[in-house]
């Protein structure tokens, strides 16, 4: 999985590591040239008492360093804007893909899940790739190369080599071998801790209406520990690494000296020989240890990687087909053919063979008790899911078949609860404009007035563009429910869908607002769901579904006196005889 992100990703960047590979080739042989310098200045200058010698080689090595230092820098430099790309544009791949998602799948991984995989989890392999292109390069070949300018100096203590080299390797892999399982714990665990912050950020008032802070507190301190506690574990088995790269680091460095010393005694050596072979010495096992820093983090990314590709490789169960149809335009006749519909996992129906037709021009209601199906109706028509039996048509074609940016484009949904984004409110109202519609404040003011949102927009300084906070709670919910019509009616759609939309709205209100939407929506199909009678009573026809079944279809005189559904509905409220529609 990682391999293959990093493939497909990381392509629109190859010239750019390729840049990062040459600078961290001439930083590593510089590197390595190093020691070898130091040991001619030992050798052959201070040995000798060569000042002259001492001088030209010092000058050579200060112009080594210069090139090591200013390749290290511009390889670090170029590696990190590789690597900030690559994290831009799968993050952005994600988002793309994830709002391609159906509901199913939105809940099938949950939004707090999908928050910590297009952040945490890109930031991890991100920070992988940062690592790799200063790591996996410089590693490999301070590793030979040391190995070769060691054997160079001096070929008697290689076998400290063939020692050393796999102790710290083998030391190294059994703590990582620990960690790969660890890791994978701390993603989903912080997907819980996301998943409490963003329960308790949504529902702040609801937690200090019923004094609930304390049991969300330990909730939340409950999530925290868990995830603290994998942490602290998996810190405990990185830990280990430190004393144990250094144990083996500094006894070997304690052998090197030991036999050297004892080469040097016997004649077989040169001071500077030692000297140069250590530092080659210590390279070897710093390039051992820097592989061992990359290793770390390769079980987390690679968890980080397969989340993710588990994401991008979930195809949306709801699309456009092959080859949709595309009417030049949608009149907004509806048809709903024994549609039958159930969630995923659902021991029964929620819809049961609903039929009925609603044309253009007219107002239909549809009305029953909570969780009869009223709002799934809606869903199935925006195509949000797909019936499990039967068909819904508009203008005589399948949804299934039409071309779903066509469709949406068509219809205005104005939902239960009226969501607005961040921003201002002119920009909240631009999103129900129809692709490439270019709206004037002629057309917002318009819609605002249709929705009886004109008079509080004009109180405020700012006007249109006053500003919206996420969801819209620096608004009343009846203010948030009128900004959501005016989002809605603002492109003029054929099909106007209204998911319980009246009901944040006062009775003065829901009259002026259904009076202004029969002026714009006279040639258009309305579908209203409702819980007020005031607001179905003069609809020219009534739907009334009760556990998923259509019991009743008339006008509201006709349905007092052929559906006991509706008329105890009816009676339940008090209607008052010619209350506007």
């Amino acid at each position: 999985m990682l391999w293959a992100l990093l493939r497909q990703y990381v392509r629109p960047y190859r010239r750019l590591l390729a840049v990062v590979a040459t600078l961290q080739v001439i930083s590593t042989l510089a590197a390595l040239y190093l020691p070898t310098i130091n040991a001619a200045i030992i050798d052959d200058g201070v040995a000798k008492g060569d000042t002259h010698r001492i001088v030209e080689l010092g000058a050579v090595m200060l112009a080594v360093t210069g090139l090591q230092v200013a390749c290290a820098i511009g390889a670090v430099f170029f590696g990190s804007r590789a690597a900030m790309g690559f994290g831009r544009d799968l993050r952005s791949a994600i988002f793309q893909h994830v709002t391609t998602f159906s509901a199913t799948e939105t809940a099938r991984f949950g939004a707090p899940s999908l928050l910590t995989r297009t952040t945490n989890d890109v930031g991890q392999i991100q920070q992988l790739l940062q690592m790799t292109a200063t790591i996996l390069i410089t590693a490999p070949i301070m590793c030979i190369g040391g190995i070769l300018m060691a054997l160079h100096q001096d070929a008697g203590l290689s076998w400290l080599l063939v020692v050393s080299v796999p102790v710290l390797a083998l030391s190294n892999y059994w703590i990582i071998r620990h960690l790969m399982p660890i890791f994978r714990r701390m993603q989903q665990l912080i997907d819980g801790v996301n998943r409490v912050m963003r329960d308790q950020l949504s529902g702040i008032r609801v937690i200090r209406a019923f004094a609930r802070e304390p049991i969300e507190r330990r909730r939340f301190a409950g999530a925290s520990e868990t995830l603290s506690a994998t942490a602290v574990e998996a810190g405990q088995w990185q830990a280990l690494m430190l004393p144990a790269t250094t144990l083996v680091i500094n006894i070997s460095s304690v052998a090197l000296i030991w036999f050297g010393g004892l080469r040097i005694d016997a004649g077989q050596m040169q001071v500077g020989s030692l000297i140069a072979f250590l530092a080659y010495f210590m390279q070897i096992l710093m390039a051992v240890l820097m592989a061992t820093v990359l290793a770390v983090m390769f079980p987390r990314a690679s968890v980080c990687a397969e989340r993710i590709s588990d994401v991008l490789n979930t195809r949306p169960q709801i699309s456009s087909p092959a080859d949709p149809v595309r009417p030049v335009s949608i009149g907004g006749r509806i048809v709903f053919d024994d549609a039958s519909f159930s969630y995923p996992g659902a021991d029964r129906p929620v819809l049961q063979q609903a039929s009925f037709t609603v044309a253009p021009g007219t107002t239909t209601a549809v009305v029953g008790s909570t969780g009869s199906g009223k709002s799934t109706l809606l869903a199935l028509i925006c195509r949000f899911y797909d019936v499990t039996a039967g068909s819904v048509r508009v203008d005589g074609v399948d949804v299934r078949d039409h071309d779903l940016e066509q469709l949406w484009s068509t219809i205005g949904l104005i939902p239960q609860r009226g969501y607005l984004f961040s921003g201002t409110i002119a920009e909240n109202l631009r999103y129900g404009a129809a692709p490439g519609q270019e709206l004037t404040d002629e057309q917002m003011w318009e819609a605002l007035r249709i929705a009886a949102a004109d008079d509080f927009v004009a109180a405020h300084p700012d006007g249109l563009d006053r500003p919206v906070a996420q969801g819209g709670i620096n608004f009343s919910g009846g203010q948030r429910q009128r900004l959501a019509i005016a989002r809605a009616v603002i492109r003029r759609p054929a099909i106007y869908l209204f998911d319980d939309a009246f009901s944040a709205l006062d009775v003065h209100t829901d009259a002026r607002v259904r009076a202004a939407l029969r002026e714009v929506s006279a040639e258009a199909t309305v579908l209203i769901v409702s819980q007020r009678i005031s607001t179905v009573v003069q609809a020219d026809q009534v739907i009334v579904v009760d556990d998923g079944r259509v019991v009743g279809i008339g006008t509201h005189a006709q349905l007092l006196d052929d559906c006991p559904t509706y008329a105890a509905f009816a009676a339940s409220q008090t209607v008052t005889a010619g209350e506007p529609r």
